[in-house]
This record gives C-alpha cells, sequence and structure tokens, in this order.
C-alpha cells in the first residue's frame, strides 16, 4: 500500500528527539540500548507504564547517558502524549508497547482492545495534532506476525498475506495495523509498519517459552509443552530484530510494511530440546538429563499451528538479513539467563 503521500526511501534528520513506546519491556529495551549508543546525536524519550513485563533494570547501563530519558506514563492516557509532545520537539515515533501473551488474552481479552488498538490511535492522534504534516516525520508501528492467522506445514508468510487473526492478542495487533494504516491514507501520516516472527533471547519475560523451560529447567521441574510439542514457530534473536528495526525506521519506503523473520522454523518440542542439549552441556551433566523433564499439557485454546515469515522484501530491497543462527542464539540465552538470574 502506498499512501497519497511522497514517500521518501531515508530518514535523514541528523538530530531528532524520538519518542519509542515500550522501551523497558524485553524487544524496547534491546532497541533503546542500540539506539542510545549508536546514535549519540539522538534524544531517545522512553515511555513506558511499567506494568508487569517492564522492567527498568534492563536499562541500567544506559540510565545516565545524555541522550537518554524515561518518562514514566500510558499510552491509553491522552493527556500524558499531548503533555510530552507539547513539551518536546518529537520528530519519530517508534511504537512497541503493547499487552503481547496469548493466554493471557484469552484469559482477558479487554486490556488488550484498550492498549493495543486504544493506545494506538492515541499515539496516532498526539502525531497527527502535533505533526501539522511535517513530511520528515515518521510513525513506526512494531507488529507481530500473529495477524496473519496460522499456516498448514507449507507455505510462508509475505507482505500480501491476508490478515486471519485468531486470538484476542492477534486480532487487537491486527486491527492497531489497519489503524495506522486508515491515519496514512486519511490523513497523509508519514508511517512504516513492520510485522516480525517470535523473538527470543536476553531478558525475556519470565511468561514466554524460553524463559518458562529455563526456569523449569533450573529448578529441576517438569517442561510444559503445549498439546504435542509440533507447534511451528519462525525464531528470531532479538539483537537480529533491533538491526532491521535500525534499517526499517532510518531506510524503510513510508506507506510499507516489511516482515522480519529469521528463516528458522523450530517447533516447540525442538525448541525444548535444543534448550536441554544446551543446558546438560553448561551444567556439565550427560546430554539427555534436562531432556527427561519435557512433560505434555493440555494444549491452549486455538492454538495456531505453525507460522513462517518470508523476509524476501527486507533483505533485497533494504539489504538486512539475520546474522544469529539458532544454536548460537540458544548458547548466548542461557548464558545471559544464567549469569543474571
Amino acid at each position: 500500500m502506498i499512501c497519497t503521500f511522497e514517500a521518501t526511501l531515508s530518514l535523514s534528520i541528523e538530530r531528532m528527539t524520538i519518542l519509542v513506546t515500550g522501551g523497558a519491556g524485553f524487544i524496547g529495551s534491546h532497541l533503546i540500548r542500540h539506539l542510545v549508543k549508536n546514535y549519540p546525536d539522538y534524544n531517545l524519550i522512553n515511555l513506558d507504564a511499567l506494568t508487569y513485563a517492564a522492567d527498568l533494570s534492563r536499562l541500567d547501563d544506559i540510565n545516565n547517558a545524555p541522550n537518554y530519558q524515561f518518562a514514566e506514563g500510558n499510552i491509553n492516557d491522552s493527556s500524558v502524549l499531548d503533555s510530552l509532545f507539547s513539551t518536546h520537539r518529537i520528530e519519530a515515533v517508534i511504537h512497541l508497547a503493547a499487552e503481547s501473551h496469548v493466554d493471557r488474552s484469552i484469559e482477558g481479552p479487554v486490556p488488550f482492545g484498550k492498549t493495543n488498538i486504544i493506545g494506538t490511535m492515541n499515539l496516532l492522534n498526539a502525531c497527527r495534532t502535533h505533526w501539522k504534516k511535517e513530511k520528515d516525520h515518521r510513525f513506526y508501528h512494531i507488529s507481530t506476525d500473529e495477524v496473519y492467522g496460522s499456516l498448514g506445514k507449507e507455505g510462508v508468510f509475505t507482505e500480501q498475506s491476508p490478515y486471519q487473526p485468531r486470538s484476542p492478542y492477534a486480532a487487537s495487533k491486527a486491527s492497531a495495523d489497519h489503524m495506522v494504516r486508515a491515519y496514512g491514507e486519511t490523513y497523509d501520516l508519514p508511517y512504516v509498519i513492520s510485522n516480525c516472527s517470535n523473538n527470543y533471547g536476553p531478558d525475556q519475560h519470565s511468561e514466554k517459552l524460553i524463559p518458562t523451560l529455563l526456569s523449569s529447567l533450573q529448578k529441576n521441574q517438569p517442561l510444559p509443552i503445549y498439546g504435542d510439542g509440533l507447534n511451528v514457530r519462525d525464531w528470531l534473536y532479538v539483537e537480529d530484530h533491533v538491526s532491521a528495526m535500525d534499517v526499517i525506521f532510518h531506510h524503510g519506503k513510508l506507506g510499507e510494511t516489511y516482515l522480519v523473520g529469521g528463516r528458522c522454523e523450530q517447533s516447540n518440542l525442538e525448541v525444548a530440546k535444543a534448550l536441554c542439549r544446551a543446558y546438560d552441556r553448561r551444567v556439565g551433566q550427560d546430554l539427555g538429563t534436562a531432556e527427561k523433564l519435557i512433560t505434555f499439557v493440555t494444549d491452549r485454546p486455538g492454538h495456531d499451528f505453525r507460522y513462517a515469515i518470508d523476509p524476501s522484501k527486507l533483505e533485497s530491497t533494504l539489504g538486512w538479513s539475520p546474522k544469529t543462527n539458532w544454536d548460537e542464539g540458544i548458547e548466548k540465552t542461557i548464558t545471559a539467563y544464567l549469569d543474571n538470574k
């Protein structure tokens, strides 16, 4: 989709203020750290509501950086956003703040609608009000591959795949994607969107699959795997996602969508076994010891069978590709988890 405004190939403001939402979260904290360290002339404002999945200690190493500041606030509160935009000359927004756990969305979907849909609209309205159609601004919306639904054993998601969300979480993110595009078409708001596959790496919240399994391994407790463990995801190391976001933010074409994936399909059972092997080596116990803890539990409702992303557009147009292979990423994750507990 190309909007009515003139699409640009590069964001070339040397000194600018960027509002990053959800910067105390897993992916957001890695992105904030990357931008603070690699773009010293940028002013980074980290807006986070510090809900259960946020942790400011993830950013202890840059807390005193001169180009970084933290603002506690919720994107559901439009007055907070208006105050930030009125106080700072914000030229760009990188929007990661979201409720993101599928199981939680099944148990209680309303917060997902409030944050992921209404919160996104609040941000879009703030940009619309304060930017006055400046063309050197940018709204970068980070989304998920789950908006596309479930694949069978064959096929991949592309930027042309139809939206078929199957959980309240996926539906709320799909709604946010549509709202961003609608603001682009209706109000000429300069935007770019990316939809990413499953991330993993250091500092991920304990409710996600890999941290859950690592915690159980440390406690010598059963490793819970939904159903038969054959559900497949495309896994991407978080630092590779950060490098993709950097490229898309600076060089992505306005009005375009880019899919970000690791070309690394693994079933949940394969993930568990890879963790077990790496853990056995790390703690010096016989290979196969940890794998005995794998336990199959009742499957989640509407569990999507398979996700797989084709990132060819991002690779061919912007020159990005993932650098961290699966085994290396798992070793880095385990090392960080065990060293920092």
